[in-house]
């Protein structure tokens, strides 16, 4: 999509950011509308209009498109996607669809209704019977967008007085200093933006740095760490440790990551005390990439993803119920490899942006039965070794669904 996006106008690019992100949101709608009006289904190169039809169903049931505007413009699409023949085809659903009234339609079966895959939707319901409907109407809902102060360019006081000035309303979580934006805004127009006073993270995400608690010359490994927001974290919340590697296993994503750094400053502020490396983490070894034992280490282990689902919507659709248990394969190879690099009396915090247990708090209970100088090192008094780690889910306090637990290594 960015790349469409730099054709476009602002304002064309959020209309067009609607439209998709909107759709995937309510495919199981369209799809049962699109399957009630369609005689057969279309195939080969005339697929794509099954879901330009679609995209006219989401602007008439769910967008301020006007009718006319919404019918007139999905018929002329499907002739600049070369299917003059099916126009006619087009306008016939289009106008079916309206004068049927499907879209005040109901649905008995609470997948449809909830925009997920019947696997997912299955998996969430049985894992969270008493917030289902909470769960899935944030899972739905537009993300919030938080920021983070870079205090190493700026303070925060500067920084709001500068959206004071700019008029772009905002309030201040006063626990962690993340800065909600209370009204739809293009980022790059903030103030500050090209100076690296901010970063784009969520509440939840800014945790990270919080919980680590790097002391000053401590050496930290940022384990799976693209795009970089909780590296810079890390950096801005600790100027003075020793040393912050940051490792990802694809070198396209670790560009994202300079490219972050170099905006921010640290690359400059931090020189040879910021180490970017491709590594496999499953196999990450410090003996022989030539670093010592670190003090501690963030592990935001690859996940479903299933707790930012609102702000990627795709994920819903990409994700596959086999992929769940692959996944948990990783994170424990991972954690269990990662733990060597950790010296004795080191913390390690593992993060992930899910909500399902069997990535979290059951990943986590295995590992501490398994690991004999692990030692759960709570987050909140509540926890135990059978029940570890902080599970946020999608929208607490305006959040995204994520999890953490910190594990401390004896000397055993």
């Amino acid at each position: 999509m960015p790349l469409i996006f730099e054709r476009h106008s602002t304002q064309q690019n959020a209309w067009m950011q609607e439209m998709i992100y909107g759709s995937l949101r309510q495919i199981p709608k369209l799809q049962k509308w699109l399957r009630s009006l369609l005689q057969k289904p279309l195939k080969g190169d005339q697929k794509c209009i099954e879901h330009l039809i679609m995209l006219g169903f989401y602007q008439l049931a769910f967008s301020r498109t006007s009718e006319h505007a919404a019918v007139s413009e999905t018929v002329g699409a499907a002739a600049i996607l070369g299917q003059h023949r099916l126009k006619g085809m087009v306008n016939g659903v289009l106008r079916n669809f309206q004068r049927e009234e499907l879209a005040q339609q109901t649905f008995e079966d609470p997948h449809i209704s909830s925009g997920l895959p019947k696997w997912l939707f299955k998996l969430v319901q049985d894992t969270y019977p008493n917030n289902i409907d909470s769960i899935i109407t944030e899972m739905n809902a537009r993300p919030p967008l938080w920021l983070r102060v870079n205090q190493l360019n700026t303070t925060l006081e500067d920084f709001v007085i500068s959206l004071d000035n700019a008029g772009v309303a905002h309030e201040v979580d006063e626990k962690t200093q993340a800065i909600l934006i209370n009204q739809r805004t293009d980022i790059t127009s903030l103030p500050g933006f090209q100076e690296g006073a901010f970063s784009v993270q969520d509440k939840a995400a800014q945790f990270s740095a919080l919980l680590l608690e790097v002391q000053s010359n401590e050496h930290v490994l940022d384990c799976c760490c693209a795009p970089g927001g909780k590296t810079a974290h890390i950096l801005e919340s600790q100027p003075n440790l020793a040393k912050l590697v940051a490792i990802d296993s694809e070198q396209k994503r670790l560009v994202r990551v300079e490219e972050n750094m170099l905006r921010l400053g640290h690359s400059n502020n931090f020189g040879n005390r910021l180490c970017i490396d491709c590594a496999d983490a499953t196999l990450f070894d410090c003996k022989t990439a030539n670093y010592p034992l670190f003090d501690k280490i963030l592990l935001d282990a690859p996940c479903s993803a299933t707790g930012v689902i609102r702000r990627h919507p795709d994920i819903r659709w990409l994700r596959k119920k086999t992929d769940i248990e692959t996944l948990v394969t990783l994170q424990a190879s991972i954690l269990k490899n990662i733990w060597q690099a950790l010296k004795p009396g080191g913390v390690l915090l593992y993060a992930t942006c899910s909500i399902l247990p069997q990535e979290n708090s059951q990943q986590v209970a295995q590992f501490l039965k398994q690991t004999a100088n692990a030692t759960l090192l709570p987050i909140h008094p509540s926890e135990t070794n059978e029940q570890p780690g902080w599970q946020i889910l999608p929208g607490e306090s305006q959040m995204d669904g994520f999890y953490y637990a910190r594990l401390l290594k004896s000397s055993l």
